[in-house]
């Protein structure tokens, strides 16, 4: 057996993990000069930015177009209601969380402690309107994944009612169409498991240039806003996803063993549309979900389900306002509610997205980037968002896993022998 075939057979969530230990220890070791491999480390997060788009839009099609129209609402339904629940009791858990830690605090890089007046933020109507493209195909070209989304569940419903028509003509036009994009998906996923196949590569040059750069003391002032973040995250997925799962008779412990892989390989890669495939692959294989069910909800969950994103940007907010020595009063704490999970639903599921939507809470709680201020302690969490960018987009992915099963269950496609 070759080398290569050799490489292949090894299971690639262990190829990860090792790139990922020896990226630490290397970066720790060589120092600074271990900045002339980031560009390989680069090049797997353009990787994983290329096959967003496309992997979103082929596998949304035939997840929308697999399902009969009315039990695509239902799912429809379903998976929405988990999804905007469960990000809007992420943010009260990371505010919960902030208060307890205040993250920030003593810092004081404005001196004397602000005032400041909070901005309105985009209303929900200008949003819901946002998601619906003018021109689908400058929207794919552009990356506007929202309003992907928006194309691919309508023209996939679309094809489903074509292949539902009574009409013979009419039917065999759906199912040609069906499968083209079938086929697409297909040669998607072909190419994303190319990318795992590097992904080990990629984490090394990631990894030990974060520690090569910011050292053991990255973790300085900023420990605990760290500590923050992950204690809130470890609470949302016991308390929250726990007591979900417990509320349909699952255990939380059998999903976590069996979900690991997908969760390990989000953690590492810091993108929830780059694990997509892999995500798909332990929900059919591992959680037994079917896949007229992950096929639609998965996908969808990668880009506007963002729990760990939405709690990010929570504490950080609180972070930086304390930075400051700016008090945040309770009404401007429902403002960071709202703004984070509007920003969250907007995030693109691809490393370091959160950090620019984070921008947009801050504008809404009034504290702008355009304050120099602001622009330093926001400059102090980007140094480290690497860090709290694997936490949160673990609880992303874990959250869609989450939600999906639980959907698969009150459709009857979960197959709970797996589950033993």
């Amino acid at each position: 057996m070759s080398y290569w075939e050799s490489y292949k057979r090894f299971p690639v969530i262990y190829k990860i993990l090792i790139g990922f230990v020896l990226g630490i220890i290397v970066g720790a070791i060589v120092g600074p000069q271990i900045a002339v491999i980031k560009p390989l480390g680069d090049l797997l997060i353009r990787l994983l930015k290329m096959v967003v788009a496309p992997i979103v839009l082929f596998s949304l099609v035939v997840g929308a177009a697999s399902i009969s129209p009315a039990r695509l609402g239902r799912i429809g339904v379903k998976i929405i209601v988990y999804y905007l629940f469960t990000t809007a009791f992420a943010v009260l858990i990371g505010i919960g969380v902030a208060a307890v830690f205040q993250p920030g605090s003593g810092i004081q890089l404005a001196g004397e402690a602000q005032q400041i007046t909070p901005k309105t933020p985009p209303s929900p109507v200008d949003v819901l309107l946002n998601i619906v493209p003018t021109n689908p195909f400058a929207a794919l070209t552009e990356g506007k994944v929202l309003q992907i989304i928006f194309f691919a569940i309508v023209f996939g419903i679309a094809i489903a009612y074509l292949m539902n028509s009574q009409n013979e003509r009419i039917r065999a036009a759906g199912e040609t169409v069906y499968k083209v994009f079938d086929g697409m998906a297909e040669a998607m996923y072909k190419i994303v498991r190319g990318i795992l196949e590097y992904m080990p590569i990629g984490v090394f040059a990631l990894i030990g240039y974060v520690v090569a750069t910011y050292g053991p003391g990255v973790l300085g002032p900023l420990g605990i806003a760290v500590l923050a973040l992950y204690v809130g995250l470890f609470i949302h997925i016991f308390l929250v996803y726990g007591g979900i799962l417990a509320a349909f008779r699952l255990s939380i412990l059998k999903f976590l063993k069996r979900a690991s892989e997908a969760m390990l390989t989000a953690f590492v890669t810091r993108s929830s549309s780059g694990t997509l495939p892999v995500t798909m692959r332990v929900a059919e294989e591992n959680l037994g979900i079917g896949k007229e069910v992950y096929a639609f909800t998965l996908p969808l969950g990668a880009t506007i389900n963002m729990d760990g994103t939405a709690m990010y940007q929570a504490i950080a907010t609180i972070f930086i306002a304390n930075a400051l020595g700016i008090h945040l009063a309770p009404y401007q704490h429902l403002l960071i509610v709202l703004t984070a999970v509007l920003a969250s639903i907007g995030t693109a599921g691809v490393p370091g997205a959160g950090l620019i939507m984070l921008a947009m809470v801050l504008e809404g709680v009034g504290l702008p980037l355009t304050d120099p201020n602001v622009a330093l302690a926001y400059s102090m969490i980007a140094g480290i968002d690497v860090i709290l960018d694997m936490g949160r987009t673990m609880v992303n992915v874990t959250g869609d896993l989450v939600g999906t099963t639980i959907v698969a269950k009150t459709e009857g496609e979960l197959d709970e022998s797996k589950w033993k």
